[in-house]
């Protein structure tokens, strides 16, 4: 029944959807009262589902083919082009990797506050194709890079103005990442209608073809791409990406017909500092003997019933004396009265901390192999047959490879066996997934350290700066790293967009690339910290400066996989609490949501 009524409701203001889809966001202020209606310019076919999802999965093959293609190699041409020893390569693309993800707080704010995720997706496109464009002029005009290395021992440093300008393309791109990092899984998200059991299983198959199709794209054509930009030309090498760019931005302006689009209603994070100031100034009273303010929802979506876990919050929603309603029932003041759909929004998010905790120690794994593996891959020996010279970006690839292949065999293989032994489709748990993560991560960083010590005793035997073991060795640690992301960043980002409201999808993507952006730092941090304790006394460094064969990274990596053991207890010992916790209020929630369906029903 309340199906149909929507429907009807749809149809009934088509045409001025069509004027709220293409208008300025002023229009979306003046039609704020209104409830949030999926915009939909097609009137012949229903917008959403697969029909839509294939453009986004288009425009987003495009643009990580586009991204991936200057992170993938971006170590070797600050190393190479920008003469920068190891310590600060690690530095900058660290905090520059870090800063593309926690700028998705800001991306998530203006998308919920005012764009909506399409416009921000389409805005945050063109600020990384400018970026883009900035860092193709870097490799085109010498003037704008220091002189090439005569030896290692003899580097120009970059200038501060042509430090300036590299930076000002990173910025661009930073800030790009921001727009589309935390909109694009959660625009997919849009697409299908997760209150029936039809929609969330679509939903769940569509988080591993997102992650499978780019990463397949990104195999076929990054080969050729850092190929080009390694051993041929950097300018072309950085103009094919900027290209690809372009041509996502085109299927994705191309696929507006047949989007859900989902006016902005208003900023989640804000909502949660409401809260909280709330909750403070009411900290004096008891839930005894008050009432708590617990409108009904008039957007679509799942009502959030109170919870006692951190009842703290629940103070916020309490209505401590009738004049702190108007006429309407609405509170006077939001800083001071919250709803509790509200607070229990706020304590789905603080009850899922824990959890993504554990995600960012399996990160920092993930990270690792994009600036300290690539060092790696540099000084060992990249010729194959009599004249063939593998890129060290291509190390990269075996990760993609790795993560493709895994998917491709759990959701072609294992999950259709499954069903035809069983009856019953049987798909790993969250805390499968997660454990089986962190467990590869520890595996990553031994393997990686058992591989450093012998690159670098070859290196040492033969008085040379690239040592004669292949590079092909290096493949391991670097598909682990792969897998990794198949488990463990697939679970949390699952986690992330399943367990919360659907009104907080876009702030589920920020936290996921936030958790990135932390891991960033705190290898950053790690890195430098180390740095400094291991160089005391004139010793040798564990790692730092423009030869690996100097250091003893493998120490490093023992003490990364220490650090790894102790996210495992950590998570299994705290965390997976949380996240059983998070799918038991979930699922109350759902069961209180489809009774008061029956109920509509019966009436």
């Amino acid at each position: 029944m309340r199906q149909q009524e929507r429907e009807k409701e749809r149809k009934g203001k088509n045409s001025t959807q069509k004027d709220m889809a293409v208008g300025s966001s002023s229009s979306f202020a003046e039609q704020s009262s209104q409830p949030p209606p999926y915009l939909s310019p097609s009137p012949n076919k229903a917008p959403g589902g697969w029909r839509a999802v294939k453009y986004i999965l288009g425009n987003e093959t495009f643009e990580k083919l586009a991204s991936m293609s200057l992170i993938a190699n971006m170590t070797v041409y600050l190393k190479t082009k920008y003469n920068m020893d190891g310590m600060l390569v690690v530095n900058v693309i660290n905090i520059w990797s870090g800063c593309s993800n926690i700028t998705s707080i800001a991306g998530a704010l203006v998308s919920d506050t005012y764009l909506g995720r399409f416009r921000t997706l389409l805005f945050g496109s063109i600020s990384s194709l400018l970026g883009m464009a900035t860092m193709t002029l870097t490799a085109g005009v010498p003037e704008l890079r220091p002189p090439t290395c005569t030896d290692e021992t003899n580097c120009i440093e970059p200038k501060s103005w042509q430090m300036g300008i590299l930076f000002a393309g990173l910025a661009l791109m930073a800030i790009g990442a921001g727009g589309i990092r935390p909109c694009n899984i959660a625009f997919g998200a849009d697409q299908f209608d997760t209150t029936t059991k039809k929609g969330r299983a679509q939903l769940e198959s569509f988080f591993n073809w997102w992650y499978f199709t780019f990463t397949l794209a990104l195999v076929i054509a990054l080969t050729g791409v850092v190929y080009i930009q390694t051993n041929i030309s950097w300018i072309i090498g950085f103009a094919i990406p900027a290209g690809c760019l372009c041509l996502s931005i085109v299927i994705f302006i191309i696929g507006h017909h047949a989007y859900i689009i989902v006016k902005p209603q208003g900023s989640v994070f804000v909502e949660m500092v409401k809260v909280i100031t709330a909750a403070i100034r009411k900290s004096g009273l008891t839930a005894s003997g008050h009432s708590f303010y617990d409108p009904d929802l008039h957007e679509s979506g799942s009502k959030l019933s109170r919870t006692k876990r951190f009842s703290c919050l629940d103070k916020a929603a309490i209505i401590s004396d009738q004049s702190e309603l108007d006429d309407q029932g609405k509170p006077k003041n939001d800083w001071r009265l919250c709803s509790v759909q509200q607070v229990e929004n706020l304590k789905m998010l603080i009850g899922m901390m824990p959890v993504w905790i554990a995600g960012i120690g399996c990160f920092i794994t993930m990270d690792q192999q994009g600036t300290i593996g690539i060092l790696q891959a540099i000084q060992t020996t990249k010729r194959i047959g009599s004249s063939f010279q593998v890129p060290p970006g291509w190390m990269g690839l075996s990760s993609m490879i790795a993560l493709a292949i895994w998917i491709f065999i759990y959701e072609k293989i294992w999950v259709p066996q499954t069903r035809r032994i069983t009856g019953k489709a049987k798909r790993l748990s969250m805390t499968q997934r997660i454990n089986i993560g962190i467990v590869i991560a520890i595996a990553c960083s031994l393997v990686a350290a058992v591989i450093e010590k012998e690159r670098r005793a070859a290196a040492l035997k033969q008085g040379s700066f690239e040592s004669s073991m292949s590079i092909l060795l290096l493949l391991p640690q670097f598909a682990l790293s792969g897998l990794v992301e198949a488990f463990a960043a697939v679970a949390l980002m699952e986690f992330l967009t399943t367990q919360l409201p659907e009104s907080m999808r876009t702030v589920a993507g920020a936290i996921f690339f936030v958790s990135l952006s932390l891991a960033s730092y705190l290898n950053s941090i790690l890195v430098n910290i180390v740095y400094k304790m291991t160089r005391k006394g004139g010793k040798s460094p564990w790692l730092g400066g423009h030869d690996l064969n100097k250091n003893k990274l493998e120490n490093f990596y023992y003490l990364v996989a220490g650090i790894g053991a102790l996210n495992f207890l950590y998570f299994n010992l705290f965390a997976r609490r949380f996240l059983i916790v998070a799918r038991s209020d979930k699922r109350e929630s759902e069961n209180q949501q489809n009774n008061e369906e029956r109920m509509l029903e019966v009436a």
